[in-house]
């Protein structure tokens, strides 16, 4: 009797040392992938199933000892639903990961200088971002707070990360957020000497001026040309809100009679700002605009290379116009 019971322990003591080794060698099995795969944990999903399906895709070799260390460990095997990328990881570090949520963050981009029509258009082509209805978008808009009908340049351009199912309206909120946020700490630090009346006036300014010129060394000075011509009450004449005011009709080429039609947002014929901003501006086209840099030009012509030459006088512009333009 003591001798079948010294074997039984001897026997429990092996199979304890054996199954303690098995576990700690768990922590050191690498899944078997060598591309990254998209995985979803859906609601309700246990280790167990999850493991199956990881050795059906042949991410690991086997789930026992996987199985064992859930019903030691059940806390730490709760998996959370999402949407998770399953890389050459440990094993253990994935399943840490989905018991904490810690699932795929998706990017998703809002361009300098994309107008709201194209962030929309970019919201349908984004991976597992949740759609939603032009009427849930349009009470969306009013519960943040823009008054205007039309949302143009009120969402900060950035690239902002966002987990599986979560909504459109989620990233517009934080564009939104982070856009009032740089606009209050512009106007904040802004030259008061600039004849804006609000900060939507320079919303609307900065937009302009980020679809003149990429380059930022030249920002602050085509702000200044826009500056001085509302200090002298001339028309800003520039292209970029002819070709917003002209919609899907613009094809890449502005025309003659498109300077001459009245819109609200021809400024060949308007007087002042158009009615709302005309793209996303950059947080430096908003300090730009806020705080240029003094000059005494009045007009500028591109020059090549996204650049631009900036005149005095109309003489001087005309000039530029035939050397950079005319005579290409």
């Amino acid at each position: 009797m003591i001798r079948a019971f010294a074997f039984l322990f001897t026997l429990f003591v092996a199979f304890a040392t054996f199954a303690g080794f098995q576990l700690k060698q768990l922590q050191t099995v690498q899944l078997s992938i060598s591309e990254a795969t998209l995985y979803q944990v859906k609601a309700g999903t246990g280790v167990n199933s999850m493991c199956s399906a990881f050795k059906k895709n042949g991410w690991v070799k086997d789930c026992f000892w996987l199985k064992v260390y859930a019903k030691i460990n059940p806390e730490l095997v709760k998996l959370k639903q999402g949407m998770y990328l399953i890389e050459a990881k440990p094993l253990l570090e994935m399943i840490s990961d989905m018991n904490k949520g810690r699932d795929h963050q998706f990017p998703f981009t809002i361009l300098e200088g994309s107008t709201f029509k194209q962030v929309l258009s970019d919201f349908k082509n984004a991976d597992y971002l949740e759609q939603v209805s032009e009427t849930a978008l349009n009470n969306a808009l009013k519960e943040m707070g823009i008054k205007q009908d039309n949302p143009e340049g009120w969402f900060y351009p950035d690239t902002y990360f966002y987990s599986a199912g979560d909504s459109q309206l989620a990233i517009l909120k934080r564009a939104y957020d982070k856009m009032q946020q740089t606009l209050d700490k512009a106007w904040q630090s802004r030259d008061m000497a600039v004849p804006l009346k609000s900060q939507y006036e320079a919303l609307i300014l900065a937009s302009i001026i980020e679809k003149e010129s990429g380059h930022n060394a030249e920002r602050d000075l085509i702000a200044s040309v826009f500056v001085n011509r509302i200090n002298k009450g001339m028309r800003l004449q520039t292209d970029p809100t002819v070709i917003y005011g002209l919609g899907d009709e613009y094809q890449g080429d502005i025309k003659s009679e498109h300077l001459r039609r009245h819109t609200p947002y021809n400024t060949y014929r308007i007087n002042g700002l158009p009615p709302t901003p005309i793209a996303m501006p950059s947080e430096q086209a908003i300090y730009a605009t806020l705080n240029p840099r003094y000059s005494d030009f009045y007009y500028f012509v591109a020059s090549g290379g996204g650049e631009h030459h900036f005149s005095k006088t109309l003489a001087e512009h005309n000039a530029a116009v035939r050397k950079y333009l005319l005579n290409k």
